[in-house]
C-alpha cells in the first residue's frame, strides 16, 4: 500500500524527493528510524563541540575534564591543507616520468582491474547461486570453473595492488626525506633550529616518525579515495541502467549530505594529530635528554627527580591519548551509522521500488526466475555502491588525520627555508627604554683571507642579550690570541659569531671562509666510522686522497700528538670502534689536535681544548700549531698557555674588553 501511494505521487523520471515522501506515510516507520538517527547524530555533534572547545553541557555529566592546548595554528581539511599537500607532493612525486608516478599508475591499473573483477565476481556469482536453485549442475559447474581458473588472477591482483601502494609509501618518504634533511643538514640550520630558533622543539620526530606517517597516510589514502570513487561511477551506471536513476541518485546525494555532516563532527581531529605528535616528541625529548646527561644525573642521584619529570610529560601524553581515544569512540560510533547501517538502509529502498512497483515497464513480463537473478544482481551492485559510499565518507577520517600530519611536515620546512635565509623567531629580551632596537642579521660579513677584524661589532646573544655594545680588534695571521675572563663574559659567544653560528647584530666583519676557521671544542666530537674518519672528520676518505694525504701522512699527525700506539691498540685505521667510548678524555682532545694539523686551517679556535692532557704533551701541540703557521685562538685559564701567544682579550664580566700584547715580566701574565 504504502508502496502504491509512493507510484501514483511520483511522476517525474528524476526522483530525489523519494525519503520526503516516504517520510510523508503515515504507516512507514523505516524513516521515522532514519530520523531518529539523524537526531541522535546531532546531538553527539553538540556534545562533542562542547567537549571540545573545553566545556561540557553540565559539569560531571560525561566525566570528561579536558584542558585546551594551546595552539599555535588551527588544522582542518581546507584550501590551505589542499595547498600544501600539493607542494609536498611535488617533492614526492617531482616529475612525470619518475618512479613514483610508475607505482601510482600501477596503483590505479590495479584499482580497475580489481573493480571489474568485482563485478565479474558478481555477476558469475549469480549464476551459480541460480543454477543451484534450478537443480542445473551443467551450468553450475561450468560457472564454478570460471571462477577456480579467475582465482590466481584476482589473487595477483590484490597483491599488484598492495605492493604498488607499499612502493609509493617507501619512494614518498625517501624523497621527501631525502629533501628535508638537504635542507636541516645545509648552512648550520639543525644548529639553529636547536639553538638559535625556538618554533620547533623535537626536530628528530619530525624528520623521522612525523615524515614516515605523513607517507604511509597519504599513499594509503590514494588508493582509498580512488577506489571508491571508481566503484561510485561504475555501479552507479550500471544500476542507472538496471533498474532507473532513482537509486543511484539517492545514494550519492546521501554520500554527499553525510559527508559534509561527518567533515563538520571530525574537525577536531587535525589539531589533535598534531597534537598528539608534539607530545610524542617532547616525551621523547625527555627520555634522550636522560641518556645523554646520564652521568650527570647519576652524580646528582637524581633519579627520583627525572623520574617525576618523565611521569609529568608521560601524563601529558596519555592524557591526550585519552581524549583522542574518547572522541574516536564518539566519531566510530557515529560513523559506523552514518556511512554504513543508514547508507545500506538508503540502498535496499532504493533498489527494492522498482521491484515492488508492478507498473515497473522492464519487469512487467519477466519470468520470476529473471526477477530473481536482476534484484539479486541490483542487490549486490547496490550493497558494493553503498560500501563505496561508506568508504570514501570514512576516508574523510583520514583526510583529517593527513591534515595534522602534513601542517607538522609543512611547518618544519618553513623553518627551515627561514632559517636558510638568516630569519628566525625566539622570545627576545625588552630593549631598554633610549636604547636602539637590535636586528638580527643586520651586521655585514666580508670574506678575506689571513684576517679577522671586528669593527663595531656587539657581541650579542640570539634572544638579544647584549653581552658587549661593541667590538673593535684586528687579528691577522701570526698573531696568537689568547682569550679569558670570567664564566658568562661572553668568550664562547664570540667564537659562535666568527663561526657564523649566531647573526651578527650590527657592525661589520671581516674574516677568512669558513674552511679557513677550525674549532675544536672541550668536549670533541667523534663521528660514527672507522678511525681515519676521526682524524679527516668532516672529510670523506675520498676528500682525503684528492688533498694528496695518505694514511702515512696521519700517522705523523698522530706522532705530533702522541698517540701512535692507538693504531695498534685499535687494530688499525679501518677499525670501526664507538669511539665516543672507547678514547678516554684526554685521547679524544688530542685527536682533535691531530685532525687540526690535518685541515691546516690560517685560524684555530681552541676552546678549553687540551684541558684533559698533561703539559708537556700541550706545549709540543701548541708549538707545532706555530711551526705550521697556524695561528690560534685560545680560551683557556692555563697560565702556561700563555707563554704560546702574543696577545690576550680579556673580558671583565661587565660588558667591558681589552685587546693588548702580551708582555714578559708582567705579572699578570706569569713568567
Amino acid at each position: 500500500k504504502n508502496f502504491q501511494l509512493y507510484k501514483t505521487k511520483t511522476t517525474d523520471s528524476l526522483r530525489m524527493p523519494n525519503l520526503s515522501k516516504l517520510a510523508r506515510i503515515p504507516d512507514s516507520k523505516i524513516p521515522l528510524s532514519i530520523l531518529a538517527g539523524f537526531t541522535g547524530t546531532g546531538v553527539l555533534l553538540y556534545l562533542t563541540n562542547r567537549i571540545f572547545n573545553g566545556t561540557t553541557p553540565r559539569s560531571g555529566d560525561l566525566g570528561i575534564k579536558l584542558s585546551s592546548p594551546k595552539r599555535t595554528e588551527k588544522v582542518s581539511v581546507d584550501l590551505k591543507f589542499i595547498k600544501n599537500v600539493l607542494m609536498l607532493l611535488r617533492i614526492a612525486v617531482p616529475k612525470v616520468f619518475c618512479m613514483e608516478m610508475f607505482y601510482l599508475v600501477l596503483v590505479a591499473i590495479g584499482l580497475i582491474a580489481r573493480t571489474y573483477s568485482d563485478l565479474w565476481i558478481i555477476t558469475n556469482g549469480t549464476a551459480i547461486e541460480s543454477s543451484i536453485i534450478d537443480r542445473n549442475p551443467v551450468r553450475m559447474w561450468k560457472h564454478l570453473s570460471k571462477f577456480i581458473i579467475s582465482m590466481p588472477i584476482i589473487s595477483m591482483i590484490n597483491n599488484i595492488l598492495k605492493y604498488g601502494t607499499s612502493e609509493c609509501k617507501i619512494r614518498f618518504r625517501k624523497r621527501l626525506s631525502d629533501s628535508l634533511f638537504a635542507n636541516y643538514l645545509h648552512r648550520q640550520t639543525y644548529y639553529k633550529m636547536s639553538n638559535i630558533d625556538n618554533r620547533i622543539s623535537n626536530a628528530d620526530q619530525l624528520l623521522t616518525q612525523d615524515i614516515e606517517k605523513f607517507s604511509d597516510t597519504l599513499a594509503e589514502l590514494y588508493s582509498n579515495l580512488s577506489q571508491p570513487v571508481l566503484n561510485i561511477i561504475l555501479f552507479s551506471t550500471i544500476l542507472a541502467r538496471n533498474v532507473g536513476i532513482d537509486a543511484p541518485f539517492n545514494v550519492l546525494v546521501y554520500m554527499v549530505l553525510s559527508g559534509v555532516f561527518l567533515t563538520i563532527l571530525r574537525r577536531p581531529v587535525g589539531g589533535m594529530t598534531a597534537r598528539e605528535q608534539q607530545l610524542e616528541g617532547e616525551f621523547r625529548f625527555v627520555n634522550s635528554r636522560i641518556i645523554t646527561n646520564s652521568e650527570e644525573i647519576a652524580f646528582y642521584q637524581g633519579d627520583d627527580r627525572e623520574k617525576r619529570t618523565v611521569d609529568k610529560y608521560f601524563s601529558k601524553l596519555i592524557d591526550h591519548l585519552r581524549k583522542l581515544i574518547r572522541f574516536q569512540f564518539m566519531m566510530g560510533f557515529v560513523d559506523h551509522i552514518v556511512a554504513k547501517y543508514l547508507a545500506t538502509t538508503i540502498g535496499y529502498l532504493s533498489v527494492s521500488i522498482p521491484f515492488l512497483d508492478l507498473t515497473t515497464p522492464k519487469f512487467l513480463n519477466a519470468t520470476p526466475q529473471r526477477l530473481r537473478e536482476d534484484y539479486y544482481k541490483s542487490g549486490r551492485y547496490l550493497v558494493r555502491l553503498a560500501q563505496a559510499v561508506g568508504r570514501l565518507v570514512l576516508a574523510g577520517r583520514e583526510l583529517t588525520r593527513l591534515a595534522g600530519y602534513t601542517q607538522r611536515v609543512i611547518q618544519l620546512r618553513d623553518v627551515m627555508l627561514d632559517l636558510d635565509q638568516g630569519k628566525y623567531q625566539r622570545t627576545m629580551i625588552e630593549t631598554k627604554e633610549g636604547e636602539a632596537p637590535l636586528i638580527p642579521g643586520s651586521g655585514r660579513i666580508i670574506t678575506q683571507d689571513r684576517i679577522i677584524k671586528f669593527e663595531g661589532v656587539p657581541l650579542v646573544t640570539p634572544n638579544g642579550d647584549c653581552i658587549v655594545k661593541s667590538l673593535d680588534f684586528e687579528v691577522t695571521s701570526g698573531m696568537n690570541v689568547l682569550v679569558c675572563g670570567p664564566n658568562g663574559c661572553g668568550k664562547s659567544s664570540l667564537f659562535r659569531i666568527l663561526g657564523e653560528l649566531w647573526p651578527l647584530f650590527g657592525g661589520q666583519l671581516i674574516k677568512p671562509k669558513k674552511e679557513h676557521l677550525f674549532y675544536i671544542p672541550q668536549r670533541p666530537y667523534m663521528t660514527l666510522g672507522t678511525f681515519r674518519d676521526q682524524l679527516i672528520y668532516p672529510d670523506s676518505e675520498a676528500d682525503m686522497v684528492m688533498k694528496g694525504v695518505n694514511d702515512e701522512d696521519l700517522t705523523q699527525y698522530l706522532e705530533q700528538v702522541q698517540l701512535l700506539n692507538l693504531l695498534e691498540r685499535e687494530a688499525g685505521w679501518d677499525s670501526v670502534q664507538d669511539w665516543m667510548d672507547v678514547l678516554s678524555g684526554g685521547e679524544k682532545q688530542r685527536v682533535a689536535m691531530a685532525r687540526l694539523f690535518y685541515h691546516h686551517p690560517q685560524f684555530a679556535i681552541l676552546d678549553e681544548c687540551t684541558s684533559a692532557v698533561s703539559m708537556d704533551v700541550e706545549a709540543s701541540m701548541y708549538q707545532h700549531c706555530k711551526k705550521e703557521g697556524i695561528t690560534l685562538f685560545t680560551v683557556s685559564h692555563r697560565k702556561s698557555l700563555w707563554q704560546h701567544h702574543e696577545y690576550v682579550i680579556q673580558f671583565d664580566g661587565r660588558g667591558k674588553y681589552e685587546f693588548k700584547k702580551i708582555e714578559e715580566g708582567v705579572d699578570e701574565f706569569g713568567t
